[in-house]
């Protein structure tokens, strides 16, 4: 094993002991506050986080990555302040990022989520989109029975990029009923910005928030986890070609199928050579079999789109570590953060 691969191998550890440090302590915050939702909701919810089976029974599911609410307490400790009191604020951001994975698994009719059926396609499509929504309501009502002084600021914020959040995902549907060519790579961007990088550089926000830092240091953690999002995108668009379904849990090329305008996809299709007209055929079609999803992701690569989005990525987090020096200068305070970006930008599910 050579001293990159070692190093790498290091930083990965360091950001997964992160995240389940970031679980323990937020799990039991969103426990409480999720048993706090009606009925069915209750029971909608505490299934989509992998805690309940569909009958109620007891689940071994560990309810995602935890990397937004991660996010949050490593923002609050770059600052040297201590993150206990920014725990709620966690909990809150990731009850946001779950009404966003319910709403999108029924507008995008995903039928599995984390190797299990997706709960609209278990309990029905209104059931799912009204436990989404009281997901989102509990998220805000969260924040606004905080007692911390920067609860209000942080709702605020949090409300703000939830309508950010509509409006990305909103473009991205938009983007599927315009032609292959009809859709460019800053539109796609700027749609990945919205959908992506706004939450995850919420989340930063708010933990620079509950540190009692002033708004320069918070655009500047806000600015770090767009960056860094956009660089998130990047490497989820490129997993939703080519990632494998064992650790994916959805199928191969599933954004293929879907005939997504993702990232790699709009760069394959803005490329002007051969394979990208081919493409464009593809993504033409009616519906794509095994065989034509095969052929769009080879399509994608020979046009540069997969190249086009890994440089993409290294680039957005370069300038997510300079927006990140100006809010801590000294980065050494600023490592679990760094460890968490560079996590996400290897992940490969």
């Amino acid at each position: 094993m050579t001293a990159t691969s070692v190093e790498t191998a290091t930083g990965e550890q360091d950001a997964v002991l992160l995240l389940d440090r970031a679980r323990g302590v937020v799990d039991p915050q969103l426990r409480t506050t999720v048993a706090s939702l009606p009925g069915q909701i209750r029971r909608i919810a505490a299934y989509h986080f992998g805690w309940e089976e569909v009958d109620g029974t007891p689940a071994s599911g560990s309810g995602g990555k935890a990397i937004r609410p991660a996010l949050v307490l490593a923002a609050t400790r770059a600052f040297g302040a201590d993150p206990a009191p920014a725990v709620r604020a966690a909990a809150a951001v990731e009850l946001a990022h779950n009404f966003t994975l319910l709403h999108d698994d029924i507008i995008d009719e995903d039928a599995t989520r984390r190797h299990r059926p997706t709960a609209w396609s278990v309990f029905g499509i209104p059931d799912a989109l009204l436990a989404g929504d009281a997901m989102n309501a509990l998220a805000l009502r969260l924040l606004a029975e905080d007692p911390h002084p920067a609860a209000g600021a942080a709702s605020a914020r949090l409300a703000a990029c939830v309508i950010e959040l509509c409006a990305g995902q909103q473009a991205d549907c938009a983007f599927e009923e315009r032609g292959p060519h009809e859709v460019s790579l800053d539109e796609v961007t700027a749609m990945a910005l919205a959908k992506t990088g706004a939450l995850l550089g919420c989340a930063c926000a708010l933990g620079a928030l509950y540190a009692g830092q002033g708004e320069e240091a918070v655009a500047a953690m806000d600015a770090f986890g767009r960056e860094a999002g956009l660089a998130f995108q990047l490497i989820d668009d490129l997993i939703g070609i080519w990632g494998d379904p064992g650790l994916t849990g959805k199928p191969a090329g599933a954004d293929l199928v879907a005939r997504k305008k993702s990232l790699p996809v709009v760069a394959a299709l803005a490329s002007g050579t051969r394979a990208g007209e081919e493409l464009a055929e593809l993504y033409a079609r009616p519906v794509l079999d095994a065989g034509a999803v095969r052929a769009a992701a080879d399509a994608v690569e020979r046009a540069g789109g997969r190249d086009w989005a890994q440089n993409q990525a290294a680039e957005r987090m370069a300038r997510a570590v300079e927006q990140l020096s100006r809010a801590v200068p000294d980065l050494s305070a600023a490592g679990d953060l760094l460890a968490l970006a560079e996590f996400v930008t290897r992940r490969t599910r």
